[in-house]
C-alpha cells in the first residue's frame, strides 16, 4: 500500500480528485514543478509569497517571473499582465494568498488558450471554493498544507487529475524522501501539543521574545524573509533542478520537509483532518467578525457580503505603521507571521527572478498587510482598538466591485 494512502483518502473524497501525501507542502509544490514543467522553463507568480516556494521554484530548476498583483488581496492580477509576458511564460502558479481567491477562473482560461499548465499552491486554501468548486481543482496539480489549517506542523497533499498521474508521483515523492527518524517523528509529533500549551497558559509573549534573544528564529532577526546568500544560491543553481542543493533554504522553519513521517504522525494527522470541517466554520465566525472591523481590505468585506465568510487561513488587515504594530501585539499575546514583505523581486533581484512590471501594488500590499488569525479575531480586534489602528488605503487603487467577485459560496452538501 502507497506511503500515506489513509491520509491521502481522505482527501481524494474531500476534493474529488487523486491525491498524494506528502510530509510538507513545499514538497508537493516540487513534485508538481517536476511533473509539469521542464528545466529552464519559465513560471508566472506572485510576489507576495513565502521565500520557501522561491527557492522551491529554483530548486526545480525554473525561472520565477513575478506577476502585477492586485493592492486588496496581494493575488495575480490577469489583466495587468502584459500580453508580452504571457506569450513568454510556460506554466502559471497560482496562490490564493491567506485563503483570498486567486482569480482563479480568468487564469484557467489563460493557461488553457496558451496551452500551459495551472498550477496552484492552496496551502492557505483548503476549504475555499469559487463557483462552487474547491480552489485546488482547476489547474493541472494543488499543492496543500495540513499545517496550515488542522495545526499539524506537518503534511501536505498534492492533488491531480488522474490515478495514472497519481502513481507516477508517488514513486518520484518515494524517491525524494529521507527515511523515518524516531527522534524526529516524537518532535514532530509534540509540536502541536507545546504551541496549545503556550497558548492556553498565556506564554506567548514571554516565549516568543526568549527565542528572539537566543538567536532560535532562522529567518534574519531585521527582516522577515530568510538571508538570501546571493553567491551560494548562484552555485547551488549549477546542480538544479536538485532538492538537496537547495536544502539549505527549502528546510527553513521545517527540516523535515521531505522526511518520510512514521505511524505516529500520520495517525495524528489523520485525527486532526477528521476536525478540518469544524476548524473550517470556526475560521469562518472569525473571518464574520473580523469583516466588519474598518481594517478588513475592501475585496474581503465585498465577498463577505456577496456570499458570506471564507474559512481563510489568515484575514487580510490593512493597517498604518505595520511594523511597529506587529512588535507591540507581541506585548497583547500576539505573534504575526505569514509577512511576506518584500515582494520576491525586490528580494531576489533579477539574478534570481524576472521582476514584475509594475512593482508598487505589491509593495504596497507587502508592507501595509496584517495576516490576522482568523481563530483570535476578537481578541485581535480587542487589541487593535486598543492600539488606536489606523486603516491604510492605497491612494491609486479602485476598490473591487461585487459584480467582479466570484462565487465563493461553497456547494451545499448532497441530499439539501
Amino acid at each position: 500500500m502507497p506511503y500515506g494512502s489513509r491520509l491521502a483518502a481522505t482527501m481524494t473524497r474531500r476534493l474529488g480528485r487523486e491525491c498524494v501525501y506528502t510530509p510538507s507542502a513545499r514538497l508537493a509544490l516540487y513534485l508538481a514543478l517536476r511533473r509539469w514543467c521542464r528545466p529552464g522553463a519559465r513560471i508566472l507568480m506572485s510576489p507576495v509569497n513565502d521565500d520557501v516556494i522561491l527557492f522551491v521554484v529554483l530548486a526545480a530548476g525554473l525561472r520565477p517571473v513575478m506577476a502585477p498583483v492586485s493592492p486588496w488581496d496581494g493575488n495575480i492580477d490577469p489583466p495587468a499582465v502584459p500580453e508580452s509576458t504571457w506569450r513568454n511564460v510556460d506554466a502559471v502558479l497560482t496562490t490564493s494568498l491567506y485563503g483570498m481567491p486567486d482569480r482563479i477562473v480568468e487564469l484557467r482560461d489563460r493557461c488553457e488558450q496558451l496551452g500551459i499548465p495551472l498550477l496552484e499552491d492552496a496551502a492557505h486554501a483548503i476549504g475555499t471554493h469559487v463557483d462552487g468548486q474547491p480552489i485546488g481543482t482547476f489547474g493541472k496539480a494543488a499543492a496543500f498544507s495540513l499545517s496550515k489549517h488542522v495545526a499539524g506542523m506537518a503534511g501536505g497533499f498534492l492533488a491531480v487529475e488522474d490515478a495514472t498521474t497519481r502513481r507516477e508521483l508517488e514513486r518520484l515523492r518515494d524517491d525524494l524522501l529521507t527515511p523515518a527518524r524516531l527522534r524526529a517523528d516524537l518532535s514532530t509529533a509534540l509540536r502541536p501539543l507545546a504551541r496549545s500549551t503556550i497558548r492556553a497558559l498565556h506564554l506567548v509573549r514571554p516565549t516568543w521574545r526568549t527565542m528572539q534573544r537566543l538567536g532560535l528564529l532562522e529567518r534574519d532577526p531585521d527582516s522577515y524573509r530568510m538571508t538570501l546568500h546571493a553567491q551560494r544560491l548562484s552555485q547551488s543553481a549549477k546542480e538544479a533542478p536538485s532538492l538537496p542543493a537547495y536544502d539549505p533554504w527549502i528546510r527553513v522553519d521545517l527540516h523535515d520537509y521531505r522526511s518520510r513521517h512514521g505511524r505516529l504522525v500520520r495517525a495524528g494527522l489523520n485525527l486532526r483532518l477528521n476536525l478540518l470541517d469544524e476548524n473550517l466554520a470556526h475560521r469562518r465566525e472569525g473571518v464574520t467578525l473580523l469583516s466588519a472591523t474598518p481594517w478588513a481590505s475592501p475585496a474581503l468585506r465585498d465577498r463577505a457580503a456577496h456570499d458570506g465568510p471564507l474559512p481563510l487561513f489568515r484575514v487580510p488587515l490593512l493597517v498604518e505603521n505595520r511594523d511597529a504594530l506587529v512588535d507591540r501585539l507581541v506585548t497583547h499575546g500576539l505573534v504575526t507571521g505569514y509577512l511576506y514583505d518584500p515582494p520576491l523581486d525586490d528580494y531576489a533581484g533579477p539574478d534570481f527572478a524576472d521582476p514584475s512590471p509594475d512593482p508598487s501594488p505589491a509593495r504596497w500590499f507587502a508592507s501595509h498587510v496584517l495576516p490576522a488569525d482568523p481563530l483570535l479575531a476578537r481578541k485581535v480586534a480587542k487589541s487593535l482598538t486598543r492600539e488606536h489602528t489606523k486603516t491604510a488605503h492605497p491612494l491609486t487603487a479602485t476598490p473591487p466591485t461585487p459584480s467582479a467577485i466570484p462565487n465563493t459560496t461553497p456547494p451545499a452538501p448532497l441530499g439539501q
